[in-house]
């Protein structure tokens, strides 16, 4: 089972940079920054705190962090033009040198679209319009040319040059709707991911094979990620979100639980990881635990 971390965008660069150089040192294997512009209302943190861009983000990884894989979790085709998304995509590629995951969703985060005046339509024409950007993504990041006649997007002999490194460079699409989100994720995705403990992951995982059993497609050709709020030592947030671990020992359950799912990726986000010695000592603990369950 692969180990990645994902760094909240809501803390200087210098401690995101901190997090991912330590991760490709110690032996983690991908970096993952998710894709707003302000803290959900939702959250516990301020929605005026500052948070950084995700595309910039990973530009800048690919360029300062070897080794380790660098993705998306996940941007939201809401806010770009897939043309646009597909010469972003195609670019941290070639400064990655073939390391990049484009991971896309739908978009749902209510309060950035309402103050940017960036349109979040109701939830069916959202994928609907999520698909035709996938098919786009495809044309342009894998054809020559790409005509695409759709209702929301329509491209005439559109080219996107170069290509990436990577061939196909890998998708994710962030999913967990079964009635047809989990079905997108079989006809498109390389990659799927969501938030769950390891039962959840388990039960979604087995829709996905059920849909991709319904279109022809080999289950094991897409991956499977997740996350979970994680705890080294201390309480579990009470945030509603996922959260696993308190202790060591909870935490090794959990990582085998999720392993016995055939989880592919356990992702960690570093919000209750501390920060500086005390985030790379709990990282290192991490890793431990995954790395001798192996």
């Amino acid at each position: 089972m692969r180990l990645s971390i994902w760094p909240r965008a809501t803390q200087p660069y210098a401690g995101i940079l901190d997090a991912a150089r330590h991760a490709e040192q110690t032996g983690w294997d991908g970096v993952w920054i998710a894709d707003h512009f302000m803290p959900n209302a939702d959250t516990s943190f301020a929605e005026t705190s500052p948070l950084l861009e995700a595309g910039s983000l990973v530009a800048a990884l690919a360029a300062a962090v070897p080794r380790v894989r660098i993705g998306t979790l996940v941007y939201g085709m809401t806010y770009r033009h897939p043309a646009v998304l597909a010469n972003m995509a195609t670019t941290v590629d070639h400064i990655s040198g073939g390391r990049f995951t484009l991971g896309v969703g739908a978009g749902w985060q209510i309060n950035e679209h309402e103050q940017y005046g960036i349109e979040l339509p109701p939830i069916k024409q959202r994928i609907d319009r999520f698909v035709e950007g996938l098919d786009v993504l495809r044309g342009l990041l894998r054809e020559p040319r790409t005509t695409f006649d759709g209702t929301y997007y329509r491209l005439t002999d559109a080219i996107c040059e170069p290509k990436p490194v990577q061939d196909p460079l890998p998708v994710m699409i962030g999913a967990k709707g079964e009635q047809r989100m989990l079905k997108v994720v079989a006809q498109y995705a390389d990659l799927w991911n969501t938030w769950g403990l390891p039962e959840l992951i388990a039960h979604k995982s087995h829709v996905l094979d059920e849909w991709c059993a319904k279109i022809g497609r080999d289950p094991k050709t897409i991956a499977r990620t997740a996350q979970a709020l994680t705890v080294v030592d201390g309480p579990l947030p009470e945030t509603g979100m996922p959260a696993i671990g308190g202790s060591e020992a909870l935490l090794a359950e959990a990582v085998e639980a999720y392993r016995a799912t055939g989880l592919d990726e356990l992702i960690v986000p570093d919000t209750y990881l501390g920060t500086g010695d005390d985030r790379r000592r709990a990282m290192d603990t991490i890793s431990k635990i995954v790395r001798d369950g192996s």
